[in-house]
This record gives C-alpha cells, sequence and structure tokens, in this order.
C-alpha cells in the first residue's frame, strides 16, 4: 500500500485540505481530509487533482508542430500537410513517436488518452501481415509512457461524402467497407492498460449504408463510439446536398447517437442538431486549441451542455499538449463568440479534464479522487510565476502543463518533480519526429 498527503486534493468540485489518500493495487481505499501527515506518507505540496483523460488524439500529428502554424491557408491545406506525415510511418516509426507524445502528456497530467486512430496499413493500402501491428505500436507506446489508452479503432472508407475512392496516403486508412473494418477490430485483445472503442471518421469518409455496422459493432462491445462531427461547414453543405440532412441527423437515423456516442469538435450545428445530441444523452469533445490553430471556428459549448450533452476535452492534433489551455479555452473562446464573460465553472471545467473524460473512454472508474476509484493523482505547483498567490479553485485558469510536479497512474508513479521517470522526453520527440 502506498500512503500520499496532499497539502490541498480536488474531492467532488473543490479543492480540500491536508488530504491522506491511501492506495492500494492501483486504487484508492482511503480519502481523509483534515488528516494529519502521517511519517510514512508521501507529501504533495500544491493541489493535487484527479488524473486529466485526453478524449481526442491523433498522436502522429505532433509531427506537424511549430512547422505549419506560421503559413495561410485552412484545414484543407492542412490535411495535405498531414497527409505528407502519415505517409512515412511504419510500426516501428509510430511506436516511437507515439511514445514519445504520450510522454508529453503524462508530463502534462494525462492519465489516459483516446487515440483516433485510422492508420491502419501499408503505404499502398495491404494490410500487414499482423492487420493490426500499427494498433500494437500505439497499445506498446502508451505502455511505454506510462499511461492508459483507449483506442478508438476507426472506420475510414471514403475519400468525401459522394464516395470517391481512397487514394495515396489515405490508402492506408481503409478496410474496404464496415463488415471488413468491424472483422479486423474483432482481432484485437484490449487487457490491463488498454481497451477498444470504435469510431466513424467522419460522414464525409464512411457512407451512411455503412454507418449502422459501426454503431451496431460499438453497442454489441458496450464500447464508446467517437466520430468527427460538423467539423467544416464545407462537411455540412455536402451532407446536406448527399443526403438532404445534417451529419448530425444521419447519425441519428443510423443509430449511431447515444450515451456511448462522443460528438468531437461539433462546431457548426443547427439548433436542431443540438437538441438531438443532447436528447440522446451523447457527448462532446472540444479541442480548442486545436480548433483555433485549424480557424475550424467556435463550438456552442454550453448550449450543447444545456441541452443534455456531456463535456470533455481533447488535445486533437497537439499544437499544444496542456489540459488547462484546453478547459479554460472553452470559456475563453465563448466570451469572444458573445462578448460575455461566465459560460462555464471551473469546476465544470475540471470535471471535462477529469471524470468526463474517462467516462467518455470508457473508463468509469477513473477521473475522481475517492474510494475504489482508479489511483491517479496529478499535482500541480502554486508557487508557480503563474500560480502563486492564486485562488486553488480557480487553478484551471492560471496553471499550464509545466506546472504539473507529480502524476500517478493506477497508483504507480509515472512523473516525479516534473521528470518522467521512464525517458527522456523532449529527446524521444527529437529522435522519433520525421
Amino acid at each position: 500500500m502506498n500512503r500520499f498527503h496532499a497539502e490541498l486534493a480536488w474531492l467532488g468540485d473543490r479543492p480540500a485540505p491536508e488530504v491522506l489518500i491511501e492506495v492500494d493495487s492501483g486504487r484508492f481505499t482511503t480519502v481523509a481530509p483534515d488528516t494529519a501527515q502521517p511519517a510514512d506518507a508521501r507529501r504533495l505540496p500544491g493541489l493535487t487533482l484527479p488524473g486529466f483523460a485526453n478524449t481526442h488524439s491523433h498522436a502522429f500529428h505532433r509531427a506537424l508542430r511549430g512547422r505549419t502554424q506560421g503559413g495561410a491557408g485552412d484545414f484543407w491545406s492542412w490535411r495535405e500537410r498531414m497527409y505528407s506525415v502519415a505517409d512515412q510511418l511504419d510500426p516501428a516509426s509510430y511506436a516511437a513517436l507515439a511514445a514519445a507524445v504520450y510522454g508529453e502528456m503524462a508530463l502534462a497530467g494525462i492519465t489516459c488518452v483516446g487515440e483516433f486512430h485510422y492508420l491502419h496499413h501499408q503505404r499502398d493500402g495491404r494490410p500487414y501481415a499482423d492487420p493490426n501491428e500499427m494498433a500494437t505500436a500505439l497499445v506498446e507506446a502508451a505502455e511505454r509512457a506510462g499511461i492508459r489508452l483507449t483506442l478508438l479503432d476507426t472506420c475510414y472508407l471514403t475519400a468525401d461524402v459522394a464516395g470517391a475512392p481512397l487514394t495515396g496516403p489515405q490508402r492506408r486508412f481503409g478496410d474496404g467497407d464496415a463488415d471488413a473494418w468491424a472483422a479486423r477490430v474483432a482481432r484485437l485483445r484490449p487487457a490491463g492498460h488498454w481497451q477498444v472503442g470504435a469510431a466513424i471518421h467522419s460522414v464525409r469518409a464512411v457512407p451512411a449504408d455503412q454507418l449502422p455496422v459501426v454503431a451496431g459493432w460499438a453497442e454489441q462491445a458496450a464500447a464508446p463510439l467517437h466520430v468527427h462531427l460538423s467539423e467544416q461547414p464545407a462537411e455540412n453543405e455536402a451532407c446536406l446536398a448527399r443526403y438532404g440532412v445534417t451529419p448530425t441527423a444521419l447519425l441519428a437515423d443510423a443509430g449511431a447517437l447515444g450515451p456511448r456516442a462522443i460528438a468531437v469538435h461539433a462546431t457548426h450545428l443547427t439548433s436542431a442538431d443540438r437538441r438531438l445530441l443532447g436528447a440522446a444523452g451523447a457527448g462532446v469533445c472540444f479541442c480548442p486549441t486545436t480548433e483555433r490553430d485549424l480557424a475550424d471556428g467556435i463550438g456552442p459549448a454550453r448550449a450543447l451542455v444545456d441541452a443534455g450533452a456531456r463535456l470533455s476535452l481533447g488535445t486533437d492534433s497537439h499544437a499544444m499538449i496542456d489540459m488547462f489551455e484546453e478547459g479554460r479555452a472553452v470559456e475563453l473562446n465563448a466570451r469572444l463568440a458573445d462578448q460575455r464573460r461566465g459560460h462555464f465553472r471551473p469546476d465544470e471545467l475540471i470535471a471535462a479534464a477529469t471524470v468526463a473524460g474517462h467516462q467518455a473512454l470508457g473508463w468509469e472508474d477513473a477521473g475522481v479522487i475517492a474510494p475504489g476509484a482508479r489511483a491517479d493523482l496529478v499535482t500541480v505547483a502554486l508557487d508557480s510565476v503563474r500560480t502563486a498567490a492564486t485562488d486553488p479553485a480557480a487553478v484551471i485558469f492560471a496553471a499550464t502543463a509545466a506546472d504539473v510536479t507529480q502524476v500517478v497512474v493506477d497508483g504507480r508513479q509515472v512523473v516525479a518533480d516534473g521528470r518522467h521517470l521512464a525517458m527522456d522526453v523532449p529527446r524521444a520527440l527529437e529522435e522519433a519526429t520525421p
């Protein structure tokens, strides 16, 4: 059994003082505020939060950081640069890059990641001898970095809503049809630190008649089902022209909306779309640092939550990896959009980064500091130049990833004193980035 003593710990929706935390077999057994520090307990100075969940990641996009931000263009021109990176990776190089990226996540306090994985096959589209070899690379990467993984295996079949075939680097993404996708995913055998979810890349990439197959697989497996939704107005326009309905309505008609569904981005929605998502009990994942980097727009976060959707957060293309910034950007972007303050309380944003994110990834037993939950802890310094003299209850508006000092995942220390215990993350990023 491990014992920790937090100067402050986030319990429920606020910090509590002098909290004794006991861990056995990777789970919290005791959480006792206002308790003196035992001699054998490790002191955690600052504010200790539940582990962060990064609900939406494309690990290989990290290779574009600092290389695309300075240019002109839009999402579609950026996508061509992304394809050039995708075309270079094999299982070994992908494992190295993803491990470095997941190591950066661990340093930022992320204890679990949802990897939206569509880089499945060889460059010419042929499967590897093991058709899930690229997925295995991601599993090994997460294990090396010391964090949990939900592999959101992504169905990606066509190049556009009209059904154009995949060409060039996109050939690596496709399985032919949804039944072949499901057969490949069925060969995955999750255990321990990882599990499998399903993903529909978008209504651009999965035709309407294939959507029920993916949704049915997720329902039968009781697995999360994620989808890029209305990230770009062009997607909405093409869907309306092809099917006569919005992407949200198309997914609803296919049975792809429900409590396990997570709509990623959900930026350009109609009021009817918002009602559909809320009525279905679906979640939404906002990725503000990517959405602003790609000039996607500002999504209706508050309206979606008020309609009944659950909010989580992701770092998506990893323009930066900082869950504090993702959380506060939801609020600050909304202020820019309507010139009003106070859309989200700090505790709502912390919940989006922790418990809601873990639930969105299928880890119902994580994201809170409470007996029985997975023992994930993230300690944030309250004496840095960013956090000194600030209200700990509003840390989401002050701290950055650089203020994370200690990270514990399933009871195991992964980061100590701001240093990853298993890898030199900057060096790994330098060596693995193509």
